[in-house]
């Protein structure tokens, strides 16, 4: 049977439709109706570059506006720490073997100045006795005849309260200053609500209203607290004596007072054999913790937090006075307590959660070295 086969059509005479006569397909790109150039070459909406536009003329650039100064840097508010000193608490001279001796400051003194934030200690000489008499304020809390002692003893050229005590020539003249000192402390913390330190000696804590013993003439810390209740806003005031022995002088003149309460942590049994926990004042204004020789860090710490600290918090004083004695650190010789330097550092801030308005008093320490170095502690925790 005969039929057409595919390459019947292959070879047909019929064309293509791109090759049809009546309508020739071109490629757009060479249409003669409508010839296509690139866009750069178009003559009818020739392009030029921006900056070649007729129509649109750049405009000159604008000039540039000066460079206005830095903003000057405002001042860092920096805090100051004040320390009221003078170098009249050297002239309470006690002899070459006393551990009280006018080095106590000299170290101290020289530990503070090499500090790297030595720039941030605010040195404050006392109000000069010419200025303030501190007779007065000593007064009533000393008797006149004791008084007149010390200062006879000093003008006769010196001599012994008790075998430990000494008054030499410039000492009543150092202890009526070491008050202005303590009172000017009292100042200082009241206006700025703000720790300071009071770098004075002779220290104070033994003495008692009719007589000096154990290193101390003046009472600093309870004359200081006693002129604190006469300045304005001020109705309580709180002591705290951190010093290895127990203060007998400062717990006897301001027990009877509800307005001032005492707080010492102290080594029992030692010097003056005073300070059994029993004694709590009149008003239940005194708080006496005594601690066994060969003390350390964890008992002092486990005192601060259940019985310090809630003692101080209680009383809600408008001022915190520390009796700062330095010599439960373990090297020192007067005493068998082992704490370090930097654990006053530690109690200082512990201290500074409940108020920062702490005015803090040398007392004892007579370790060079490590007395200095918990002078430093203490100081460095209030920055």
């Amino acid at each position: 049977m005969g039929g057409i086969s595919i390459n019947d059509f292959s070879q047909s005479p019929s064309l293509p439709v791109s090759q049809s006569p009546p309508a020739p397909s071109l490629p757009v790109s060479q249409s003669p109706s409508l010839p296509l150039l690139p866009v750069s070459q178009s003559p009818s909406l020739p392009l030029l570059p921006v900056s070649q536009s007729p129509s649109l003329p750049l405009l000159p650039p604008l000039p540039l506006l000066p460079l206005l100064p830095p903003l000057p840097l405002l001042p860092v508010s920096v805090i100051m720490f004040p320390i009221i000193y003078s170098d009249t608490f050297l002239d309470h001279e006690t002899g070459s073997f006393h551990p009280e001796s006018p080095q106590r400051l000299e170290a101290i003194v020289k530990a503070l100045k090499t500090v790297s934030w030595s720039d941030r200690l605010q040195w404050q000489h006392p109000t000069n006795l010419s200025e303030r008499d501190p007779l007065p304020h000593i007064k009533n809390h000393h008797t006149n005849d004791y008084i007149k002692r010390v200062e006879a003893i000093a003008a006769n050229g010196g001599g012994f309260l008790d075998g430990d005590t000494v008054v030499s020539p410039r000492s009543y003249e150092a202890a009526l200053l070491a008050v202005n000192a303590w009172l000017d402390g009292v100042d200082t913390v009241l206006e700025t609500h703000k720790p300071a330190f009071v770098l004075s000696r002779p220290p104070g804590h033994h003495a008692v209203e009719k007589t000096g013993m154990g290193f101390c003439l003046f009472s600093n810390a309870a004359i200081a607290a006693h002129y604190a209740l006469q300045c304005t806003g001020v109705k309580r005031v709180a002591i705290l004596d951190w010093d290895v022995h127990h203060g007998n002088g400062t717990q006897a003149i301001v027990e009877n007072n509800p307005n001032i309460a005492y707080c010492s942590l102290h080594q029992f049994p030692a010097y003056p054999g005073t300070g059994r926990a029993s004694e709590t004042g009149k008003y239940n204004n005194v708080l006496n913790i005594p601690l066994e020789p060969g003390s350390h860090f964890k008992n002092y710490q486990l005192a601060f937090s259940e019985q310090v600290i809630p003692f101080l918090e209680g009383f809600q004083g408008d001022l915190l006075i520390v009796s700062a004695g330095y010599d439960a650190n373990q090297a020192d010789p007067l005493a068998s307590i082992k704490l370090h330097p930097n654990d006053y550092g530690l109690f200082t801030q512990q201290l500074l959660t409940i108020t920062s308005g702490v005015l803090f008093g040398l007392e004892g320490g007579y370790d060079l070295s490590a007395l200095s170095e918990s002078v430093v502690a203490t100081i460095q925790a209030c920055l």
